[in-house]
């Protein structure tokens, strides 16, 4: 076993302008679940019905963070500190008829909507994507009705496979909610994107 084995990944964390995007903490518990008991922010997402369910989807990020160095990171407020939600990069763990993928994903509480966060944040993990890490291709996908999550993926420069289009395998059958739409962005068209904008 080399030296470099034995340690585990440099955590990534960083900054937006207006937030920083870092490991969970014990206080950000009380905030998520808050949030998943929202019925608009869980309005095209299968809702976690207790504290216990929220709490281990927060762990599962933290573990996977601490593991790989990267994941779905909470999202802080620079201003005010506030924990607002999470933004980030995950290896779905549902297989899709698109696997191996990395997708980026967001949830933020409703007070936080409509200021641009979620793009924001996004961009954020976008670059950590294809930067450090190295990817050649993100994907995005949102259940097909939900117009607000697709707006903000196509402001990231994500485009639309049609194509792809499928049944969500771990929505259950015949649900509203398991028709899913997909968007991709590879890495070419992402420094396209981002010199286009500079």
């Amino acid at each position: 076993m080399t030296e470099e084995s034995t340690h585990p990944p440099l955590i990534i964390e960083f900054d937006t302008p207006r937030l920083r995007l870092r490991q969970w903490r014990e206080s950000d518990l009380a905030p998520f679940f808050a949030l998943a008991c929202d019925p608009q922010v869980m309005e095209f997402l299968l809702p976690l019905p207790t504290r216990a369910d929220s709490d281990a989807s927060a762990d599962r990020a933290r573990a996977l963070i601490a593991k790989n160095g990267w994941g779905f990171w909470a999202v802080e407020r620079k201003d005010t500190g506030e924990f607002i939600g999470f933004t980030g990069l995950n290896v779905p763990m549902a297989s899709l008829p698109f696997s191996p993928c990395v997708e980026i994903g967001w949830r933020l509480a409703r007070a936080s909507w409509g200021q641009g966060f979620a793009t924001e944040a996004a961009r954020g993990a976008l670059q950590v994507g294809f930067e450090p890490l190295a990817l050649g291709e993100i994907v995005a996908f949102t259940a097909e009705r939900n117009v607000r999550s697709a707006a903000v993926m196509e402001r990231l420069g994500m485009h639309e496979d049609v194509a792809g289009a499928f049944e969500h395998p771990a929505v259950p059958e015949g649900h509203a909610l398991r028709r899913h739409r997909l968007f991709r962005i590879g890495r070419a068209a992402w420094q396209a994107t981002r010199s286009a904008s500079e």
